[in-house]
């Protein structure tokens, strides 16, 4: 009975020790087989399949009667940038998502059309001034005029009052992309982004305000650590979507500074896109002073002859004619 039961035993210590533990590094390399290998190219996102889709671009109104906005918390990139009369408009940037409706739709002004074409983007608005018109009809970009969709692919809302009531959804932008042969097929240039564990040089700063002219126009930009993104104010007013409420967070604020010239008797403004010049960039609670530059028509931040890597996620970029008279911090 003895030799039965040392037998028995030697024969589970033998099973036990023939049973293979599992391997750590297969579980890393499972792991790393399994991560996104694509990323989005205007917010550095992972992404499963690579994103050919191509960006859209739509004039927004800011005017306070046109706020809060309906699509903004989607947008990749929202640039923003006075018009006449001391007002900002927006023009949001779209391509690792679209909302449902997107608006008020508000009129063109050539460097928005710049800005545009820069990421090669289909651009929407309502309207035009006589540059911005000239540029369009010769054939600059593809785009789509509430001027001639008013009621078709445009639709005016009922709660507002024009010239803050033309919205278009995504059902329509494709449609309207579709009738006039527009290639919806061609992702942007990427920005460059930061890795997971790269460390974000520059000073502790928090927040910081932009006074484009009055109380109205007055933007603010406060970081929440736990969120690890900053949320916007305009207005005093805390920038949300209209629809569901959601607030617009952003990952990176660019304020670049501009010559700006007033070239008519209505106030109507020649911005410089191309010269480069002086800029700052919030990332991560911090502020550091960069440059901007125009690397085949994109806004890029650039320091010490590099360009500078984006934290990942979403962008505003306040184009402004004076940093040092126009932006404060608490």
């Amino acid at each position: 009975m003895t030799i039965i039961v040392l037998l028995f035993l030697l024969v589970g210590c033998s099973k036990e020790k023939a049973e293979p533990k599992p391997d750590l590094d297969d579980n890393v390399a499972e792991e790393v087989e399994r991560k996104p290998m694509y990323s989005y190219p205007l917010t550095g996102e992972p992404t499963e399949i690579q994103s050919t889709n191509r960006a859209v671009s739509v004039m927004i109104n800011n005017h306070p009667a046109a706020r809060p906005q309906s699509g903004l918390n989607k947008a990749d990139l929202v640039f923003e940038v006075l018009a006449e009369g001391g007002i900002t408009r927006l023009l949001a940037v779209f391509q690792s998502e679209m909302p449902e409706k997107v608006g008020p739709v508000r009129s063109a002004r050539p460097y928005y059309i710049e800005l545009a074409k820069g990421l090669d983007a289909i651009y929407i608005f309502h309207g035009w001034s006589p540059d911005a018109q000239k540029l369009i009809q010769s054939g600059y970009v593809d785009d789509l005029n509430g001027l001639y969709y008013d009621g078709t692919l445009f639709n005016r809302a009922s709660f507002r009052k024009a010239p803050h009531n033309s919205y278009i959804t995504h059902e329509n932008i494709i449609k309207g992309a579709e009738q006039n042969g527009y290639t919806l097929e061609g992702a942007p240039t990427s920005y460059k982004f930061l890795s997971e564990n790269d460390e974000i040089d520059g000073t502790a700063q928090s927040n910081v305000t932009i006074s484009y002219s009055n109380k109205d126009f007055e933007v603010h930009y406060e970081y929440n650590p736990s969120l690890k993104k900053y949320l916007r104010f305009s207005g005093g007013e805390q920038t949300v979507d209209y629809e569901t409420n959601e607030p617009v967070l952003l990952n990176n604020i660019f304020i670049v500074q501009m010559d700006h010239t007033v070239i008519d008797d209505v106030g109507r403004r020649k911005v410089d896109l191309t010269s480069g010049g002086k800029a700052l960039l919030l990332q991560d609670g911090k502020l550091r002073e960069v440059i901007w530059e125009n690397v085949d028509g994109r806004i890029v931040p650039y320091l010490n002859g590099g360009e500078v890597r984006l934290v990942p996620g979403k962008t505003w970029i306040n184009i402004v004619p004076n940093i040092e008279k126009m932006v404060s911090y608490e």
